[in-house]
């Protein structure tokens, strides 16, 4: 099969609303508790970024963002670790805003294949997980 040569572009935008991540997960394979933010369309998708917002007073914490190739994630070797982030304490506040966070991910993911989040610690309110893509 030879390579296109033309351009391709998304042909319909998508915004991708995963779980609000609380509870620690520490496995760094993809395995356990995750949520799963975006699963790429019939002919795949194009991933932007992924916005990371505080929903209140939290610890510090790390997330972790995972390539999934379509099979279960409790099998490790169907994930694949792409980005770590750490993101800071917040206290809410309704003076200040609360510390935003952007995960540059641009890359295109095969159809069926989705980005699944984790968080390293136990966080009280929680994070919120934005995912910015399109289908081809």
């Amino acid at each position: 099969m030879s390579a296109g040569i033309d351009p391709i572009y998304i042909a319909v935008p998508e915004i991708g609303f995963g779980a609000n991540l609380t509870t620690a997960n520490t496995a760094t394979d993809g395995t356990g508790t995750v949520s799963t933010l975006m699963t790429a369309g019939a002919n795949g998708s194009f991933v932007e970024k992924i916005f990371v917002r505080h929903l209140g007073t939290n610890v510090q914490t790390v997330v972790r963002i995972f390539i999934n190739n379509g099979g279960a994630n409790s099998t490790a070797s169907n994930n694949r670790l792409i980005r770590e982030i750490t993101v800071p304490a917040n206290t809410l506040s309704q003076t200040a805003a609360s510390l935003a966070i952007d995960i540059p991910i641009n890359i295109p993911l095969q159809a069926g294949y989705s980005l699944l989040a984790t968080n390293g610690t136990t966080i009280a309110a929680g994070l919120a997980l934005t995912t910015i893509y399109g289908d081809y």
